[in-house]
């Protein structure tokens, strides 16, 4: 991924933090017929490795899992919120258009695991973390049998992470007045994608409301991040 040093995330906690709220990804290696895609969503297992480890699974009708076991290096890209970037709402010109968002992405080497416990194991987990989210969780009660049929109908996944790398273009590359110009207006948009990502550009260039005055004396357009 081209990453200017302006839009470089480096911190493992933040990039950690990135995967686990924009989990589901897409996987990409290279099969005997070409290169192939699939979209999934993981889960990461920060202990055991150094850069933690991806935990997935696929159906077991999907041919990808079948072609990792035979070209095991991949690609796991995680996308945050991004939108389009007037240079209208710049205080500076000239100016062109642009686009804003945040992504991640995974470098590593996929180990099929074929283990009906395994699978059920890494399932439970992942409808634990994202049931809690919920006014009414699942309970996850089901039929034994229905159950057993469900997960043999699935394959697990590993990929141990290799390399890691963050971009967050959000601006901060412009003068502070115009990350402001560009904050204010993703924040009136209709577009739910691009008040997120102005709600995404507060708190990672550690911006303020963006309606405050304190904005326009904060310097911080080589600020770190903020968590």
């Amino acid at each position: 991924m081209y990453i200017p040093k302006a839009f470089e995330v480096s911190e493992r906690r933040t990039l950690h933090e990135f995967i686990e709220a924009h989990s589901f990804a897409t996987i990409v290696s290279n099969g005997e017929g070409g290169m192939v895609a699939s979209h999934l969503p993981l889960m990461l297992e920060r202990a055991g490795a150094a850069n933690g480890t991806l935990a997935g699974h696929f159906a077991r009708a999907n041919d990808h899992w079948r072609q990792l076991e035979h070209n095991r290096d991949c690609l796991a890209i995680f996308s945050g919120p991004h939108s389009y970037i007037s240079p209208t709402w710049y205080a500076n010109a000239p100016a062109v258009p642009t686009w804003n968002y945040a992504a991640v992405h995974v470098y590593g080497r996929a180990r099929i695991i074929d283990d009906p416990v395994w699978v059920t194991g890494l399932l439970d987990r992942m409808i634990a973390v994202h049931e809690a989210r919920l006014d009414k969780p699942w309970p996850g009660i089901l039929p034994v049998e229905f159950r057993a049929k469900l997960t043999q109908a699935v394959v697990g996944f590993e990929i141990r992470i290799e390399r890691i790398e963050g971009k967050f273009k959000l601006g901060q590359n412009r003068p502070l007045e115009d990350q402001v110009g560009a904050l204010r207006n993703l924040e009136i948009s209709a577009n739910p994608g691009a008040r997120a990502l102005a709600d995404f550009t507060r708190r990672h260039l550690a911006l303020a409301d963006p309606q405050s005055e304190p904005l326009a004396h904060a310097d911080v357009s080589t600020r770190a991040p903020h968590h």
